[in-house]
């Protein structure tokens, strides 16, 4: 193997450095992932590889990380065709993978976990200062800097990243597999990012970039790859397409996704939040006497770094997580001692940010999700008898009207990529016509044409249902374009608010995010109608 690492350390920049040839994937269930694919990247190369949800890129990659193994085609790399078998065998011939959901143990340090897999002995034993001196030689070498005795849990999303990235490289990596590098990063986080990127490839790394986030494909990439329903349509140089015409590669016909949103007409105060108190399972303090009211008919978004207190305030909310300090009152109704059960039966709604473990139980049926927050009620049964006619209706209507790509509507909801698994859950959560809608992170790795759907499903929940709704997104572009209003997190704490969301943008939220400002108690204090 270390000939073939010496092999593409001589190859020019520029040169193709690997290929793969007539991919194709078949799963168990029958369903064809990839259909005679073809990707191609050269050395010192960032190249961009996007598509809808269910395109095919994620299984592509895990092909070629040795995750999944293909019935046909074939991979070359440095011209010679290679067989991989797995991820260490992967990384032995060069490629390294870093996933959306980072494969980090939390309560371990940076350097214990850059070392998993590959760990140093001395005399039998874990050689803790060996792997303390590989983490500082190979910053060193990238420049980027961590601390290899910190735990994993206490940095903050860029640098959990950054460690990722950083253990890859130690291990041999020379191609790098990038899943959705920016879904949690703040502007200022995924520019520190991209410098990082364009550094690497500028040394000779090479890079596949996968995003749902056009601008930055285009700000980013050198070629972009497109996949459509697990076939490669194109690929072509970055300078020779735009964003619309990326969008439009991606679905086959040409999109329109500017979104028009009339000014709201908020109603009556739904949620009130007071005085409100939270700690996570180590004891820190995750909320900090958080307050604020939201209205019928309106839309307030929560802008905050990942681990500031956004996922335990949702999951107040809804009765998920008890309330240790502090009100909740949905309706003029204390829901401190509620049941969810409770909680939802006050017409509340929850889009859950993690979909594979909360939202959806995945072994059962896509129509058994759609049915799961009804399927005792009058309308559906009978004396625990379920009308399966209405049943069915309900699912094949919501499954066309959701755009959910399915065998029917009996298919395991695990066999559905994530995109799609997004727009059941949406579709059961938005159908009930809830007064409070609570949904975070609603369009995170999805493509383009599900998301644009999701948001104007939500613009259309506030404007005919006034259902007040309350809005977590890392996608600050969404956030902005969505909301009315915004309120910023950081450490717990309810650090900024802004009556009109247009009056901001990505940076001056990023500000605020990663604490570099607070607003004062006077500017904060009109989050607070009701008073």
């Amino acid at each position: 193997m270390n000939s073939y690492l010496e092999k593409i350390e001589q190859l020019p920049i520029g040169n193709e450095i690997l290929s793969m040839k007539n991919i194709t994937k078949i799963y168990s269930n029958g369903f064809v992932a990839n259909e005679n694919v073809n990707f191609s990247l050269n050395k010192g190369e960032i190249h961009g590889l996007v598509g809808e949800n269910g395109a095919g890129k994620t299984t592509l990659m895990k092909v070629l990380f040795g995750i999944e193994e293909p019935e046909e085609g074939h991979i070359e790399l440095a011209n010679e065709t290679v067989k991989i078998e797995n991820p260490l065998n992967a990384l032995e011939y060069g490629v390294g993978m870093v996933h959306q959901h980072f494969m980090l143990v939390e309560s371990l340090t940076v350097a214990e976990n850059m070392a998993l897999g590959h760990e140093p002995t001395k005399f039998i034993k874990f050689d803790k200062a060996k792997a303390i001196e590989n983490v500082r030689y190979v910053e060193k070498k990238y420049g980027l800097a961590v601390n290899p005795e910190a735990k994993v849990r206490d940095l903050s999303v860029g640098y959990k990243q950054r460690v990722e990235i950083l253990k890859m490289l130690l291990h041999g990596a020379r191609i790098l597999l990038l899943d959705e590098p920016t879904a949690l990063l703040t502007p200022q986080e995924t520019e520190e990012l991209f410098k990082q990127l364009i550094n690497l490839k500028n040394e000779g790394y090479s890079i596949v970039f996968i995003s749902h986030k056009l601008n930055e494909v285009k700000a980013i990439c050198d070629r972009v790859t497109v996949l459509r329903n697990g076939k490669s349509i194109t690929t072509v140089n970055i300078g020779e397409v735009n964003e619309t015409d990326i969008s439009n590669l991606m679905v086959g016909k040409e999109m329109d996704l500017n979104i028009i949103k009339q000014s709201a007409k908020p109603g009556d105060t739904v949620l009130k939040v007071r005085n409100l108190f939270d700690y996570n399972d180590f004891g820190q303090q995750v909320l900090k006497d958080v307050s604020f009211d939201l209205r019928a008919g309106e839309i307030l978004g929560v802008a905050a770094i990942e681990g500031n207190g956004q996922s335990e305030l949702a999951e107040n909310l809804v009765g998920i997580r008890t309330i240790k300090e502090g009100q909740i009152h949905v309706k003029n109704e204390l829901i401190n001692n509620l049941t969810i059960r409770e909680i939802r039966d006050l017409n509340v709604s929850i889009v859950h940010e993690d979909r594979m473990n909360t939202s959806a139980s995945l072994n059962q049926s896509v129509r058994e999700n759609l049915i799961s927050d009804r399927y005792d009620t009058k309308e559906y049964s009978n004396r625990g008898i379920l009308d399966t006619t209405k049943v069915n209706s309900l699912a094949l209507d919501l499954i066309k009207e959701y755009g959910v790509k399915t065998h029917n509507e009996k298919a395991s909801v695990r066999t559905l990529s994530g995109g799609n698994i997004q727009k059941v859950v949406a579709a059961r959560e938005f159908s009930s016509f809830p007064d409070l809608l609570v949904v975070s992170q609603p369009t995170r790795g999805i493509d383009v044409g599900a998301a644009d759907l999701i948001r104007r499903k939500i613009i259309q929940l506030r404007d005919d249902i006034k259902t007040a709704i309350i809005l977590f997104s890392a996608d600050l572009t969404e956030l902005i374009s969505l909301s009315d209003s915004l309120i910023v997190l950081y450490e717990g704490e309810l650090v900024a608010y802004f009556p009109d969301s247009l009056v901001v943008d990505e940076f001056i939220l990023g500000e605020y995010m990663l604490g570099i400002k607070k607003q004062t108690d006077e500017e904060r204090r009109g989050v607070i109608y009701d008073v």
